[in-house]
């Protein structure tokens, strides 16, 4: 059963890596997306992937403990929201099953992983 559940991690984080690769190219395309800031500000207008994730790392630069983890958290919960939103419309715009099967596996796991993160964000960080 162990083997099963990393089998099942691996895929998905492999899955992760290749959405990202895809937003990433798809983003530096198009060149239109909005990032949420951990103030809860939307950054827009002409922001490519690519810099909206540079973005999220700057923000992690020179930040250690508590400071380091809450803004990881914020930062983790907007990634897993765009694997989500990703996977939603594979839902409905992919031709073959496996894509849509997998992505339902993904929305699944983001949604377990950000209620996590959302739960420690409140027993930790509430005041």
């Amino acid at each position: 059963m162990e083997k099963n559940n990393n089998t099942v991690l691996i895929g998905v984080a492999l899955l992760v890596v290749g959405l990202v690769a895809g937003w990433l190219i798809a983003g530096s395309q198009s060149n239109t997306a909005s990032h949420m800031m951990s103030d809860g500000t939307m950054m827009g207008g002409s922001m490519s992937m690519e810099s909206m994730m540079a973005s999220m790392n700057a923000n992690l630069q020179g930040k250690t403990g508590d400071a380091f983890d809450e803004e990881f958290l914020s930062e983790m919960i907007v990634h897993h929201q765009g694997a989500i939103d990703m996977a939603i419309l594979a839902q409905t715009n992919a031709k073959r099953q496996e894509i849509k099967d997998l992505s339902n596996e993904i929305i699944n796991a983001q949604e377990t992983e950000i209620a996590q993160m959302k739960q420690w964000q409140k027993d930790w960080y509430t005041r």
